[in-house]
């Protein structure tokens, strides 16, 4: 659906563009993502409360609400249908919550790791308050209000800066316990106040677009702040382990873990401008910008991790033509979106065949996906 959408600016294509992008975002968010962090924390702490007969409905839920999502948007988008399939898969992940709290071994319950997977739980429940507020501004004030925008941002927002990273972080600090590894208590406590913070206030971020008081703007940066300040905390944490996390990782996968901490850098720095009104303001004239960076988090810091942790717990087998491939994907087509958003915000024309080239660059994406799911599924067991 994503390649779809990148060549809706190619050929004719007989289909709402709006209605395959709700669908391309849900599946890809709640399909992809929300499954893949769910797995791993099934996996790591909860298989051990030996109850598969209510993880296995909740995890059929979820997806019956997901396909439900696929189906329905594509035809439809926000409508009767899919908003139906929508709020169900709010209470599936209502219900993921609800187990993993209930369920998780006493034996976790004082490690540094659940307690970053528990507050990615807080999260994921917080983050539900968006759409839940899509469907009364939609009922009341109407799709042109900014309350509309707002609760989308909302909602991604905590998503990706509260349950995703949490998740990931949690599951990197558990790799880290099982290894023996004590850390100061003092600099865990403060890195989880900061990372906290960060997330909490880089919510105002999400707002700056229909400009404001400046009150807004320095809250923003507030969060901005904090996160940077977490994660240089986080990297005085774990500098000196970086040899366990080398050695027990698959070159490539330990290569593609240190591209996604480059990343986090420049997703850091470029949350930090964005809580100046000049760059705000340029982020959501040119919204290139925006989707660059969205991609950037999910594709290259989200899923990037994920997948690598999914192999580390023997979850997932990934191949050298896979990261290959996926890489590829990846660098070629965010240099494009940014290349586009620079060349707008300059006034400049984009060269020649431009959106054919992304599109064509975009394939690379199922292709790298299909070789992954190939290359797993007839694996010898």
């Amino acid at each position: 659906m994503g390649v779809l959408l990148r060549f809706f600016y190619v050929v004719p294509i007989p289909l709402n563009f709006k209605f395959i992008l709700h669908a391309h975002s849900h599946t890809a968010l709640l399909g992809w993502v929300y499954l893949g962090l769910t797995t791993l924390i099934y996996k790591i702490f909860l298989v051990s409360a030996e109850k598969p007969i209510l993880y296995k409905r909740i995890f059929w839920f979820a997806n019956f609400c997901i396909f439900g999502m696929l189906v329905t948007f594509p035809i439809q988008g926000y409508a009767l249908f899919s908003i139906i399939f929508s709020t169900l898969f709010l209470f599936a992940s209502y219900s993921f919550f609800w187990f993993a709290i209930k369920f998780v071994p006493v034996g976790f319950k004082n490690r540094f790791s659940w307690k970053l997977v528990k507050m990615a739980l807080w999260y994921l429940v917080i983050s539900s308050i968006g759409p839940w507020a899509i469907g009364l501004v939609m009922a009341t004030l109407g799709n042109e209000s900014i309350w509309y925008k707002t609760s989308i941002y909302f909602y991604l927002h905590f998503l990706y800066n509260g349950w995703f990273i949490f998740v990931l972080l949690g599951v990197l600090f558990y790799f880290f316990e099982e290894k023996g590894v004590r850390f100061n208590p003092q600099k865990l406590r403060s890195f989880f106040f900061l990372l906290n913070i960060g997330a909490i206030f880089t919510v105002f971020l999400s707002i700056l677009w229909f400009v404001p008081p400046v009150v807004f703007y320095i809250l923003g940066l507030v969060g901005a702040v904090s996160q940077i300040l977490a994660f240089y905390e986080l990297f005085g944490l774990l500098k000196e382990y970086i040899p366990i996390l080398k050695k027990s990782f698959t070159k490539y996968a330990f290569f593609l873990l240190k591209f996604s901490g480059i990343l986090i850098v420049l997703k850091l720095f470029m949350q930090l401008f964005s809580a100046f009104p000049y760059v705000a303001n340029l982020a959501f004239q040119v919204k290139d910008f925006v989707i660059g960076y969205l991609h950037m988090v999910f594709l290259g810091i989200v899923v990037a991790i994920m997948l690598i942790f999914l192999e580390r717990f023997r979850l997932l087998h990934l191949s050298k033509n896979f990261l290959r491939l996926y890489l590829i994907a990846f660098t070629v087509t965010e240099i494009l979106i940014f290349y586009k958003a620079i060349a707008f915000s300059f006034g400049v024309p984009v060269f020649p065949n431009y959106y054919p080239f992304l599109a064509f660059a975009s394939l690379l994406f199922p292709i790298s996906v299909a070789v992954l799911f190939f290359g797993n599924f007839f694996a010898p067991k």
